[in-house]
């Protein structure tokens, strides 16, 4: 297994910690379904500004979700961005969130190679 620099280490604790809270891992599983998971409004119903349907789902849309005000739910997908786990898209007032797969499946798969090595020295 190859070692963990200071930089990744870093990463990998704020990755840790934005999987450590329930709410954010309910979002996560929401962004990774899309859209259609929750029957969504189309968000031109809304009149968000822009060509096109943002691929990611909207601040208030999680808020609607979960039951939270604006600034908890922004406080999570702060979290969650932080961690590389999510990319935003803003439109005038209206904030998009979409998963970073790509960094979720490289820091799940440094986990992964943590974890083994771990297991190998017991």
């Amino acid at each position: 297994m190859a070692a963990f620099d200071t930089v990744e280490t870093e990463r990998l604790t704020r990755v840790a910690r934005a999987l450590s809270d329930p709410i954010r891992l309910r979002m996560l599983g929401i962004l990774a379904e899309g859209r259609s998971c929750c029957e969504f409004p189309d968000p031109a119903t809304r009149n968000v500004p822009g060509t096109g349907t943002p691929a990611g789902i909207c601040v208030c849309e999680f808020q609607e979700q979960f039951g939270l005000g604006q600034s908890k739910t922004s406080y999570h997908l702060r979290v969650l961005r932080e961690a590389g786990l999510v990319t935003e898209e803003t439109r005038g007032k209206w904030t998009f969130y979409q998963l970073n797969r790509d960094a979720a499946q490289r820091a799940l798969g440094r986990f992964g190679e943590l974890l083994r090595g771990a297991a190998a020295r017991h």
